[in-house]
């Protein structure tokens, strides 16, 4: 099956002065789900822009099943990889419909226009995501959860082997976090190979097959997120007070509970203070 990714000592820096990371290297197989965890300004962004070769690194390679991405044209990296950017909004009133087939970018001539393939294509993302109502919608009137689906989709109508995804679900309520998560879940079940940038350590307790935490400049403890996430190593990642807890009765999985420091001095719960 197609999808399998492996990153090997990649690096990258603005200046060689001051490197934003050195020497990453993980794999996946097809279908697995990577959650990429760190603090803000730890370089997630930078790091998938480099896997999608949107930022070149000077060091080492990345193969998609066995082929050298740094060694394709831009047109055939497209064919390959989904990439779903941080906050990009749009200035004009685009239909949904307009926005999502602009995906099929990498298989249409430059002089010519979407076939009815191409919208055949980007329609079929828009039902698995369930937005197909919104298709003749213009994209400045959605709401985040259903803006983000239309961006997910677009990069859907590329048929790609790997979606890359920077903070799918920043700025969302829950229950549009649990959608986002939802479809990252029934893509991979579909063998689509994800690599996600989040903020929320339970996102990986619930989505991820691996997890890595991006923090001074290199990649810390990838693996399975039962294991690798300890209280200790995201106490050390977010620099406040956290308890890693197994929920059972009916949820069997860990959860990530952050504390407030005054609370856990007292060594009790903290209580909100009345009037």
């Amino acid at each position: 099956m197609a999808g399998s990714i492996n990153i090997e000592n990649i690096s990258f820096a603005y200046t060689k002065q001051n490197p934003i990371f050195s020497h990453i290297s993980f794999s996946l197989d097809p279908g697995e789900i990577f959650c990429l965890l760190g603090p803000n300004g730890s370089g997630k962004s930078t790091l998938l822009k480099c896997i999608a070769q949107l930022l070149p690194s000077p060091t080492g390679s990345i193969f998609l099943d066995n082929e050298n991405l740094g060694q394709l044209d831009p047109g055939k990296i497209a064919k390959l990889l989904g990439f779903v950017p941080q906050s990009l909004v749009s200035a004009f009133p685009f239909r949904v419909a307009d926005i999502v087939v602009m995906g099929r970018a990498s298989q249409i001539s430059i002089i010519s226009s979407p076939a009815k393939t191409d919208q055949d294509h980007a329609m079929n993302a828009m039902e698995k995501l369930g937005i197909a109502h919104l298709a003749q919608r213009p994209c400045n009137r959605l709401s985040g959860g259903e803006w983000q689906m239309v961006l997910i989709a677009r990069a859907l109508t590329q048929s790609p082997r790997v979606l890359l995804l920077d903070e799918p679900t920043s700025h969302l309520d829950l229950g549009n976090q649990i959608k986002i998560l939802e479809v990252v879940d029934s893509l991979s079940k579909a063998g689509m190979t994800i690599i996600m940038a989040s903020h929320f350590p339970d996102h990986a307790f619930l989505s991820a097959h691996k997890v890595g935490i991006l923090k001074n400049k290199s990649l810390k403890g990838v693996g399975d997120p039962d294991r690798v996430l300890t209280q200790e190593l995201l106490e050390a990642t977010y620099g406040t007070p956290i308890r890693v807890l197994r929920v059972d009765s009916g949820v069997d999985r860990k959860i990530c509970v952050p504390l407030l420091k005054k609370a856990r001095s007292q060594g009790e719960p903290h209580k909100p203070k009345k009037g």
